[in-house]
């Protein structure tokens, strides 16, 4: 079956390449930006938006102006996708799945640019891939991919490190059939509980670095005040910049450790079931509440049912959400009796049929019922 993956490596690339890399995110930045301003100023004055085409065309008019000549110096197909992009958020904008286009700004602690391969322009040769305009660049061929590159997606973290992600098309084989399914409760003491009692612990990633994060982030706040105070601009402060390159690493230690985890998770539940039952959960209203959230956003339900669904899709698994109002919590598995609604702080409780329940199995047990009702 053939399937979207996407690859993910570090890349090393050289000065000069560096220099280009930043001078792309630079000008795809400024063609998004420029492009959603005529977008916008047209649908003021017509009621309709402008198009990808529309637009394309004029990046060449550009391109020969004496203001924006520097635009000839990058991929010119990272600039058509920035437009490409442009079109894609006003149409899922206007299909109401997500909110207007904004502005891009440089201060964004993730920056970026695409770009297509064209006529082999994007080629892996050992551990050097080739990229358009900046030829042969340094990276870590950690995974080998066997599969057509459609595209890649460079990107500069706050931390200072370049990455290349890679869109490949390739056929995927589907795993055996386990003829097994599970229920998963998903939750903030333990992360994940499945119906057969394995308990997968949080490892509450942020939490553990919290102490050294604030001790960090105290430093960089304290920078912030001393080059304030000189009148020194923060791009010139060589000591807010190292701080905030050491803060922005340690974040991404956190993301990674976590990043890690769930796909380890989630592939030992995608490899031993075929049908994965789990909660409908609405992370963003859960998030509403100010004494979860931490809890809630560390723990990362979101990226694990994700995962899940993208790691199912590609293997033949199937994926059952069940709806975020069903009692699984207050019904007994035994019994099928819903005994009224129990507090979080009752981890424990007796059914009137005389069942002893642990409140998170007895849920991952209701949950897979209530999955295979659906299935079948």
């Amino acid at each position: 079956m053939v399937k979207h993956k996407a690859y993910k490596f570090r890349l090393y690339p050289d000065k000069e390449q560096k220099i280009l890399i930043n001078k792309t995110i630079g000008s795809s930045r400024f063609v998004f930006n420029y492009f959603l301003n005529l977008w916008n100023e047209e649908y003021k004055k017509t009621g309709k938006g402008l198009s990808y085409n529309k637009c394309a065309v004029i990046i060449p008019t550009l391109k020969k102006s004496d203001e924006y000549s520097w635009l000839k110096e990058v991929d010119s197909i990272a600039l058509q996708s920035s437009i490409k992009n442009l079109e894609d958020s006003f149409n899922r904008f206007f299909k109401k799945q997500n909110k207007a286009p904004r502005f891009k700004s440089k201060k964004s602690p993730i920056q970026s640019y695409i770009t297509k391969n064209v006529g082999n322009g994007i080629q892996i040769q050992g551990n050097r891939i080739k990229l358009p305009k900046l030829k042969m660049v340094m990276f870590a061929n950690s995974r080998e991919i066997n599969g057509r590159i459609l595209r890649a997606t460079i990107s500069r973290k706050a931390s200072g490190k370049y990455f290349i992600s890679l869109l490949v098309e390739e056929h995927v084989q589907e795993l055996e059939k386990t003829n097994s399914s599970v229920g998963i409760d998903l939750g903030i003491k333990d992360f994940a509980i499945l119906d057969d009692g394995t308990i997968y612990n949080n490892n509450r990633y942020t939490t553990k670095m919290a102490k050294q994060l604030a001790r960090e982030q105290r430093k960089l706040s304290r920078r912030y005040e001393q080059a304030k105070k000189i009148g020194e601009k923060l791009e010139d402060a060589k000591n807010y910049q190292k701080q905030k390159i050491k803060v922005a690493r340690l974040h991404e230690k956190v993301a990674n450790q976590r990043e890690d985890f769930l796909n380890k998770v989630s592939t030992i539940i995608i490899k031993n079931h075929d049908v994965i039952c789990i909660e409908d959960l609405n992370t963003k209203g859960m998030l509403k509440n100010h004494k979860l959230a931490k809890s809630i956003s560390d723990v990362s339900w979101s990226m694990f049912v994700t995962k899940l669904q993208y790691k199912a899709d590609w293997y033949g698994k199937k994926i059952v959400k069940i709806d975020r109002w069903y009692p699984s919590s207050q019904i007994c598995s035994n019994c099928g009796i819903n005994s009224g609604k129990k507090t979080l702080d009752i981890r424990y409780w007796e059914c009137e049929c005389g069942a002893k329940h642990d409140r998170d199995i007895n849920a991952s047990i209701n949950i897979k019922n209530e999955g295979l009702r659906q299935v079948v």
